[in-house]
Formats: C-alpha cells, structure tokens, sequence
C-alpha cells in the first residue's frame, strides 16, 4: 500500500477510480484512496443526487483527516440516444432486411421501431450508418424524411427494448447538456466538485455552453467519444481544461483500427498544449470479476504510461467490480514499473516539443533543465491558480513536482494532473520565505536527502495569475539556502 496522508506517492501518472455499489461506501473509498486512487469519479448515469452526496461527503470527511487535497470528478451522463420498446421485447433482424425507424410510439416488430429523437431524423441522409447496441447491429440509411427513416440491416442480430443509437457520420444537431446534465451540474458545483467530465463533445460550441454555466468554479474535461469532434480537436482542445480519450464509444463510432492511433493523436495534442489528458474505458475490465487482468490489459496501461498520459481511468472495475481495492493497487503497480524503465523517461523527452516564446514558459523549461543538471529532489512550484504547476508538468521532468498553493480548490483539481502533489496552506508572507517553505514542503512529503537540490518556479508578485517569472535553487540540508 502506499502511503496517501502527505507523502508523494512516487510516481508521476494518475489513477481515476469510478465510485458506485462497490466502493462507495466511506471504508472503501478510503481503502482506495490508500491503495493509490488520486481522482475519485461519480458517474452521473446512475445513482442518485443523495447517492453522490454521500460519497462527496465521505470523501471530504477523508481529506480532512489525511490533511492531502483529494480530487472529484463529477461525469456528465449528456444525451442518450435510444431506440423504444418492441411488442415482445426483442425481435430478430435479418441481414438484408428492410427495418423502419419513426416516432410512433407504437411498440416495435421485426419491421420497424421507435426512435424518439426527431434531432436524428434532421440529420440522417442517404447512405449514414446508424449503429444499435455498441455497434453489435448495423443499419444503412436508405430513404429517410421528417419523422422516419427506412433502413437496410447491414449487420443483422436481435434488438431489444431501449437499446442505445449512434450515428458516427453525422455531427447531430443536439445541445451538450440534456435537461438532467443541467440539474446534475447544479447540484454538482453546489457539492464542490473539482471537474465536470462533459459527454459527448461534438464541436467547441458545446464547451463554450457548459463554460457558461461553470465558468472558474471547475475545472472541463472534454470527452471525445464522437468523431465530429476530432475535426476540430486542437480548438476543443484549447477550451477545454482537460480531455479524455473515452476509446469505449470511439469505438463503437470509428474502425477499432483507427482507435490506438487516435489515442496517440490526442495524447500529443494534449501535451503540446499543456492540457490534462486521461485515457479512459476497459483498462482493467476483465477485473470486474477477477482478481488479476489479464496481460494484455496490463500492456494497454502501459502503453497509456508510455505515451504521456497524465492520468488512466477505472470505470466498472471499481464502481461494480468484485475486486475495486485490488484493481486500483494493480494500476498502480503497472504505472510504477513504467515509470521505472530506463526507456520511459527519453520517450517523455522525445515528445517534448519546442519551448513557447514566452517569459514563463521558458522559464518553467529552465527550471527542468536545472532540475535534471542537479539531478534535483523535486521541481517546488508556488501558484495560487495552479497554471505554474501546470506549465511545470508539461515539460515532463525527471523530478516530482510539488504544487504548493495557498487555494485549496487548485490543489484538489492538481490530483489529475502528471507528477503533481499538492500542498495547500498560506505559507508565504514575503519572498524570503519561499526556500524555508521549499524545504519544509519537501520534507512534509519525504521527498529528497540532505545535499539535494530543490528547483523553485513562482510568479512574483504572488497571486498574480500567470506570471511565472521566478526560478530559484535551495539545497536540504542547508540553512543557508544558497543560491
């Protein structure tokens, strides 16, 4: 187990474990907390507002006892296409078969069924795919209207009552927020949530809505899960403040072919930007119901780890899992012998890309640079807004980085971010103070020896957001703390 009340845990990727009938109890999410969880995520496709508080409850109470920010991700379920009921439940649809789409509300047959979103219908043409069931059938469009839409079973096999619609080459003309995000949203900004995970991102405008409503109160972790959305990536990218790669339903909606090296793509447009990127969806599945992945799993981890992502997400494997405790501490067993491979860190510095033209973005780069010179114990950054910190874990470095920050809420949204630890207090008065807090910050963590050196980035003046423009070397050990 590893040690979660102050110290750092030694590694620099992140590991989002999913709460629901499995863990959301307040002796396993401390349990998880211990084996290595640094994100705690509600999904907001199930439970209720009073199941979710509960857990954001127990979940601060924990955080008051181990004195170390904890993070919540708070997911939006967003717009859920569905087909209706059918007469006997379920019907059987034959390859070459014709089968009609409409809006009656009549329960279906092996000819046609409901589908209760006349926003498809608009957007259907000739020729579009729509997939039933997590792609396990597929129809192509053959003659569609206002209403209805006549179809060809092109992959046949038996449809049941509710199951779910995409329709992967057609951008749908679908706000971003359903009329329950809204009211989930609400109540989770009311609770303190640290970030709002939003579905099915499509096009920037659907960040730009939810931004409205959030504004800086959390952080946005954009879900690309369509793949109208990947047309514009680098503009959803820059709005957003954090994206994850949710593979489940890229693919559904794409050739599964395509997913690995979409996966990279994001991850690098990721780091260019210097924005959080999390890779998400059957990680560890086969441990819903057994105690060990198997070693392809473990593979698909580590090629997340290898590529830079800055967290790695369990979704069932803890939230209905038989073994949530075990599937964190593997995680994170596979993330630290990444991390200890001597390839791992010249791969960080093969993805490094040329340092922005600015004050503080080469400044942050010099504070890495020094770091690995000195061979340093950690890389101490003083922020009030965490973007210091962020700027910091964009360059990858060899050090961890310890965030220290007088804002509680930026220390708890640094829990998804690469290599961070937060340390929340108001611990500077003047500039003088900042090698004492560097050390004693340090130290808290067990972080370092006497003799090594510590690397300090900090905008001046304090708490002006933005401004890095500080980079300083103390030494542990040394009172002194020479320059």
């Amino acid at each position: 187990m590893t040690n979660t009340t102050s110290g750092h845990r030694g590694r620099h990727a992140k590991v989002i474990a999913t709460l629901g009938p499995s863990s959301q109890d307040p002796e396993t999410i401390a349990d998880l907390l211990e084996a290595g969880a640094d994100v705690f995520r509600l999904n907001f496709s199930h439970g209720s507002h009073q199941d979710h508080a509960k857990a954001i409850a127990a979940i601060r109470n924990l955080e008051k006892e181990t004195g170390q920010p904890t993070t919540i991700l708070m997911d939006l379920q967003g717009p859920k296409l569905r087909v209706g009921k059918f007469q006997d439940g379920k019907t059987l649809l034959k390859p070459g078969a014709s089968f009609r789409l409409d809006l009656d509300e009549e329960p279906g047959d092996n000819n046609r069924v409901q589908l209760p979103h006349p926003e498809i219908f608009k957007a259907l043409r000739p020729g579009s795919t729509l997939l039933i069931d997590d792609g396990h059938l597929r129809l192509r469009v053959k003659n569609c209207g206002k209403g209805f839409a006549e179809t060809e079973v092109v992959v046949a096999g038996t449809i049941s009552d509710r199951k779910g619609v995409n329709v992967p080459d057609v951008a749908l003309p679908i706000p971003a927020m359903t009329d329950k995000d809204k009211a989930d949203l609400t109540f989770g900004l009311e609770q303190g949530i640290d970030w709002v995970a939003l579905s099915f991102v499509q096009r920037p405008e659907d960040v730009v809505e939810v931004r409205k409503v959030v504004g800086e109160r959390a952080g946005i972790l954009s879900k690309l899960e369509k793949p109208a959305a990947l047309d514009q990536l680098d503009t959803i990218v820059e709005l957003s403040d954090s994206i994850m790669v949710a593979r489940g339903d890229l693919g559904v909606e794409m050739p599964l072919e395509q997913v690995p090296v979409l996966q990279k793509r994001i991850i690098r447009t990721c780091r260019a930007k210097g924005k959080p990127v999390v890779v998400a969806t059957q990680m560890l599945d086969s441990m819903i119901k057994s105690p060990v992945p198997t070693r392809a799993e473990a593979s698909d981890v580590a090629t997340a780890i290898y590529d830079g992502a800055d967290a790695v997400m369990l979704s069932a494997e803890t939230a209905v899992g038989s073994f949530p405790v075990r599937a964190v501490a593997t995680m994170h067993r596979i993330i630290c012998q990444v991390e200890g491979d001597e390839h791992y860190l010249s791969l960080m510095d093969a993805g490094r890309l040329e340092t922005q033209h600015s004050s503080p973005a080469a400044i942050t780069a010099a504070a890495r640079q020094i770091s690995q010179t000195l061979g340093a114990a950690a890389i101490i950054t003083f922020t009030s807004s965490g973007s210091t910190t962020l700027r910091a874990a964009q360059e990858r470095p060899d050090a961890p980085i310890l965030c220290v920050t007088p804002n509680l809420e930026a220390g708890r949204r640094m829990g998804l971010v690469w290599g961070v630890h937060a340390l929340v207090g108001n611990f500077i008065h003047k500039v003088d103070d900042i090698g004492d807090v560097a050390v004693k910050s340090a130290k808290k963590c067990g972080i370092g020896q006497d003799g090594q050196a510590l690397v300090i980035t900090a905008g001046m003046p304090f708490g002006k957001v933005g401004s890095t423009n500080m980079v300083r070397v103390v030494w542990l050990g040394d009172e002194a703390n020479k320059v």
